[in-house]
């Protein structure tokens, strides 16, 4: 595919020589993938206000050639550098590194590494000692050239030879002579990391381990017998935020291995749903904070910690924020890892099986994202409502539970003392078998309902002072960007980018990129034009104050529920009760549920007769969900069958387990 740049002129010289729109200002980067060492993504930028914000428009767009990415760009003397993820999460091969002219969006230079390629899942760059740093799928970390894009070293973040399931999808971060990065992945059974390697020759200069070994403090939240902690998880998903002056090192980490099997590790299983600060210079153990005891849920603190200045009791606090799952913001001191406001320990719901923790921490009186259960108007017949931390087990196969925030990064302006968190009502029906190890996400449950919330948090009071709910679940997305300049930027999955007045939620603007906009917004100023700049699909936008690129035609927007996904398989024979596959390591392991259909996605030709068979111990009786047709009770060992005379698509399920759904399209 060929490189294609749009790009016009911004503004006239008599726009430019006025008082009122752009200060003579000196040039203003994005130089890490937070907006700083805060990971605030708070521009101290004032030419784009809540007055003149609908005049934005674009600057230049840049495809780029056959790569997509969700990437924060990188802003630095001019120019922008933007990772784009290949194909595979870990392990396989694709992707690239991009710099472009950041006034025009002219590629300057491509780096795209040989073997190991950039993980689907790339969150971004690092800069530093004219170098640009982007981890890889093999888990190892290449140093380009700033000027040439040309490789300078290649280092292992790692183990050697490569563990299973060990790759970066994290954007690192460059501090102290070091780059630091975050190694993952917990679900693939693989003790975490966050690596400090040496910014001029990459040789490793510390690794702290998420989960602590023998000897090691943490290690007694192990069980004591089998080896749980050898695989324990703790996958670290997020840039690192770094206080210099304190020496610290600030991230959070991810969930526990086997993500569901509770029963294999008692213990509070540290540091895994953690916050953690460990020396800038050693990479030694400082302080925690666990979000989630005994994680069950896969309750990653997957966000970027935020730092700022607190206000407690008229003293200003160095503190830090941090997102769990269920929505709520957790405020702690930055030296020593305590809330900075009370909370408490809960008692929960219990279940013997799983060894759950008796009780989970909770800010008291403060506010959260997303209501605390799935609301039963989001869920298809058939389904029941779960909570926060409840305990699903292998004999209740149709839960679904909540999800409140996630992966997106919190924005914070200092002005103003807002956090912007973005999340919503994300449900999602996790399946559990008997063996802890065995790991399966792929279940198909249409009808569940979701939708976004974009939140404004008072840092005072932990309490929102604003919402917006928007169609779409926003909790793995980009996350917002403040400015100086009273406007939150925010990227929709529907392709629009818009713009907010940061202190009230007011919509100000929009503009339809044409693709996904989740990609991390970052703001930037140079010639005294301030920019916003985002990549949305295949697509690097910048936009500014007058700009005259034109919006591109909307996407397909997304659903607002889950649909069925997976193949659709030409065949008039589906199977009832069926051996389900492993998504985690355990290959060997073999697991046959009495409700998963065999195709779940079947197409035949009008004329056809279609036969389920029951290979189950159980009576199913499958029926369309419109009432048009059924098989009558099929025994076990038995088949039923029905002829399609007209063309349709039909969602059909057990009349008797009506979270055993299906697809069927007679063409």
């Amino acid at each position: 595919m060929s490189v294609r740049v749009v790009t016009i002129a911004l503004a006239t010289a008599a726009l430019l020589a006025g008082t009122s729109t752009y200060a003579a200002t000196s040039d203003q980067g994005w130089t890490t993938n937070g907006g700083d060492a805060n990971n605030d993504r708070y521009a101290p930028l004032t030419g784009i206000t809540p007055e003149n914000a609908k005049t934005l428009g674009g600057a230049w767009r840049t495809e780029l050639p056959g790569a997509s990415s969700k990437a924060s760009p990188i802003i630095d003397n001019g120019v922008m550098y933007v990772a784009a993820g290949g194909g595979a999460i870990q392990g396989g091969g694709g992707g690239a590194v991009y710099a472009l002219d950041a006034r025009t969006g002219a590629i300057k230079w491509t780096f795209s590494p040989q073997g190991a390629g950039i993980s689907a899942l790339n969150k971004g760059v690092a800069i530093g000692d004219g170098k640009v740093f982007v981890g890889l799928s093999n888990a190892h970390v290449a140093a380009i050239d700033m000027k040439t894009g040309q490789l300078v070293w290649d280092g292992l973040a790692g183990e050697d030879p490569p563990a299973a399931g060990q790759f970066i999808s994290v954007a690192p971060v460059v501090a102290d002579g070091k780059v630091l990065v975050g190694v993952g992945s917990g679900d693939a059974g693989f003790r975490c990391r966050l690596v400090a390697l040496d910014v001029k020759t990459g040789k490793q200069v510390w690794s702290f381990i998420s989960i602590p070994g023998p000897g090691e403090p943490g290690h007694e939240t192990w069980p004591a017998e089998g080896d749980a902690w050898q695989h324990g998880g703790g996958g670290v998903w997020a840039t690192p935020a770094v206080d210099k002056e304190l020496g610290l090192v600030i991230f959070g980490t991810g969930s526990a291995y086997p993500q569901y099997g509770g029963d294999v590790r008692p213990g509070a299983n540290l540091y895994t749903a953690s916050v953690m600060a460990v020396d800038l210079k050693t990479g030694k153990y400082r302080w925690h904070f666990q979000t989630a005891h005994h994680e069950i849920w896969e309750s990653d603190v997957g966000g970027p910690e935020v730092l700022y200045d607190a206000k407690v009791n008229g003293k200003t606090v160095k503190a830090v924020a941090a997102l769990r799952t269920d929505g709520y913001l957790f405020l702690l001191d930055r030296k020593t890892g305590k809330p900075i406001f009370p909370v408490e320990e809960r008692p929960v719901k219990q279940n013997e099986r799983l060894k759950t923790w008796p009780t989970q921490p909770y800010p008291v009186g403060a506010d959260k994202v997303g209501p605390n259960c799935v609301e039963q108007d989001a869920l298809p017949a058939g389904f029941v409502s779960g909570c926060f931390w409840e305990p699903v087990d292998y004999d209740q196969p149709n839960v679904v539970s909540p999800m409140s925030t996630r992966f997106a990064p919190t924005s914070y302006d200092p002005k103003s003392r807002l956090f912007f968190v973005s999340g919503g009502a994300d449900a999602h029906w996790a399946r559990r078998q008997p063996n802890p190890y065995f790991f399966n996400f792929t279940s198909t449950a249409p009808g569940i309902k979701s939708y976004g919330l974009l939140t404004a948090f008072n840092a005072d009071t932990d309490k929102i002072v604003w919402q917006d709910r928007l169609p779409w679940p926003i909790a793995f997305g980009g996350g917002s960007t403040v400015t100086a300049g009273g406007v939150l930027f925010h990227g929709q999955p529907d392709g629009n980018v818009q713009a907010y007045v940061a202190q009230t939620g007011q919509k100000l603007w929009e503009f339809q990129t044409g693709a996904p906009a989740i990609g991390a917004i970052t703001a930037y100023r140079l010639d005294g034009k301030d920019y916003v700049s985002l990549v949305a699909g295949g697509n690097v936008w910048s936009f500014t104050l007058d700009g005259k690129v034109a919006p591109l035609p909307a996407p397909p927007a997304p659903p607002t529920e889950s649909q069925f996904s997976g193949r659709i398989v030409t065949t008039n024979q589906v199977s009832m009760s069926n051996e389900i596959e492993n998504n985690g390591i355990r290959a060997d392991l073999k697991y046959v549920d009495e409700y998963a259909l065999k195709p779940v996605r079947a197409k035949v030709k009008v004329g056809d007769s279609v036969t389920w068979t029951n290979n189950g111990k159980v009576v199913h009786t499958i029926a369309a969900r419109d009432g048009s047709w059924t098989t009558g009770p099929v025994q076990p060992g038995q088949t039923g069958t029905v002829k399609f005379d007209k063309p349709g698509t039909y969602t059909y399920a057990d009349t008797g387990h009506l979270w055993m759904v299906g697809q069927l399209i007679v063409e």
